[in-house]
């Protein structure tokens, strides 16, 4: 995949904000008053949703994120400032109008599944003061950004007149515009860099029945041609992405399960946006996008993407190379608290492993087995000649590394240059550590830091002390 870790690109999100609204609960047994479900609600969440789910997707994936929209003089608004506060997203180029009421979606949710929807929103157009305010601070701010998205959900932000100005002034300043479009007349669009319309969206703003290779290259040339975009592109769910500048290909994607669709477009429209601010092609910045999409529809709910997330879900489809679970201190620690956020429970062992035999892998599969990510903390050169001697190590630290993270007991190797892994240990703080047998007895480095200690006896006969002195002594191993 394109290397995109520790980019961080400036984005600017304009567009329809709201609030997704989750009413968790189940479901065992039919209302007496009405033929309706009754819905025991054990707990209650709120996301941002629309545009603001945009915004929590760039955030996710590490980029630096402001906004401009409308916001109703309501309940609801307040709310969702503290949402953007929450993700450190500055709230000061958020306009109010007094009238309206910001978008918040409700959904109630039993046993993983939506039962009923319920809105409350203003859907008019905003004011033509409010627009003016919106192209007056775009005019201050828009050589701040590395890229423009405009995410439109058709609740009266992204007007006819707005969006054509933004658009001709991000133009004018070198600026790419990026769209998740809305409604039939896609008009109010032209000239920006690209849309993301499904394929439904796309055959009702054309009137070209989808249905095959030709009259997809019809509609994906018609909507370039009329819109006057860069590149024209059609989302086409689990066959893939349609791209078309000089030429019309398509890109496949991959989802492991879909649990929930909500909110994918928001993904696609970030992880094209962030990619493009980072100078990738559009090829590749398409690929990166459906690998992020990827990963939100296994989700419930509005979800968000981090690059952690993508690189593991692109290792599960695809044989990766054993540098890319090679990490270091700064990701390692990073990624040890995504993946405590995901319930995942993490096992550390460390060790020179020096000459890999048997034993050491019968050793790494135990420890594994013991919950679901393994993190391998391998002595570096310096720290295993302190250990074994000015002989050792035989194989060099980036050579031992790399044929461990090729173990499929392995998840992820981390090379430490202290005498002991201590330091390591606490940036992850795993759920257990785990060393040999011959440490029965003894305190183990790091057994304060982790919930669990579990040894693990060796097998007989194996240990690269043995082999090495086999090889000095011209034995067969």
């Amino acid at each position: 995949m394109i290397t995109l870790k520790g980019k961080s690109p400036k984005l600017l999100v304009i567009g329809d904000l709201m609030i997704d609204h989750y009413l968790w609960g189940s479901c065992e047994r039919i209302s007496p008053e009405a033929p309706v479900q009754v819905v025991n609600v054990k707990s209650e969440s709120a996301v941002l949703g629309g545009a603001g789910n945009v915004i929590n997707n760039l955030c996710a994936l590490g980029a630096k994120v402001d906004v401009i929209s409308v916001v109703g003089g309501c309940e609801i608004s307040d709310e969702l400032k503290k949402l953007l506060n929450n993700i450190k997203v500055d709230t000061q180029y958020l306009i109010t109008q007094k009238d309206r009421i910001t978008s918040k979606k409700s959904r109630i949710i039993a046993a993983q599944q939506q039962v009923v929807r319920y809105d409350r929103e203003s859907t008019d157009e905003i004011s033509s003061e409010s627009q003016k305010q919106i192209l007056a601070s775009f005019k201050d701010i828009i050589s701040n950004y590395d890229c423009i998205l405009l995410s439109d959900y058709g609740k009266g932000v992204l007007t006819f007149e707005l969006t054509q100005a933004l658009i001709m002034l991000a133009n004018k300043n070198g600026k790419k515009v990026l769209i998740d479009p809305k409604g039939l007349d896609y008009s109010k669009y032209k000239g920006a860099y690209l849309l993301t319309p499904n394929k439904k969206e796309a055959s009702e703003a054309t009137q070209v029945n989808i249905k095959d290779t030709t009259s997809l290259a019809q509609a994906i040339t018609q909507l370039k041609d009329e819109c006057d975009l860069d590149v024209s592109l059609i989302t086409l769910s689990e066959d893939g992405v349609a791209i078309y500048d000089d030429n019309l290909r398509t890109l496949p994607t991959v989802a492991r399960e879909v649990f929930d669709v909500t909110g994918a477009g928001d993904t696609v429209l970030a992880s094209l946006g962030f990619s493009l601010a980072c100078d990738v092609g559009i090829d590749d910045a398409v690929k990166f996008s459906n690998l992020a999409a990827g990963v939100v529809v296994g989700k419930i709910g509005s979800a968000t993407a981090t690059l952690n997330e993508i690189i593991e879900y692109e290792s599960s489809l695809n044989k990766s190379t054993s540098d890319e679970h090679i990490k270091t201190l700064d990701e390692i620690t990073l990624l040890s608290k995504e993946l405590k956020a995901r319930d995942k429970k993490i096992i550390f062992t460390n060790g020179c492993f020096d000459i890999l035999h048997a034993g050491h892998v019968r050793y790494l599969e135990t420890a594994k087995s013991y919950g679901d990510i393994l993190i391998l903390g391998l002595n570096s050169d310096r720290s295993v000649t302190a250990l074994k001697g000015k002989n050792r190590p035989i194989n060099v630290q980036l050579d031992r590394a790399y044929i461990l993270a090729a173990l499929e007991a392995v998840d992820y190797v981390v090379v430490f240059n202290e005498d002991t892994p201590y330091d390591l240990i606490k940036a992850i703080k795993p759920h257990v550590l785990v060393k040999g047998g011959d440490y029965e007895g003894k305190q183990v480095i790091g057994q304060d830091v982790a919930d669990e200690l579990k040894l693990v006896q060796f097998v007989d006969g194996k240990s690269t002390t043995k082999t090495i002195e086999k090889i000095q002594q011209g034995k067969q191993s």
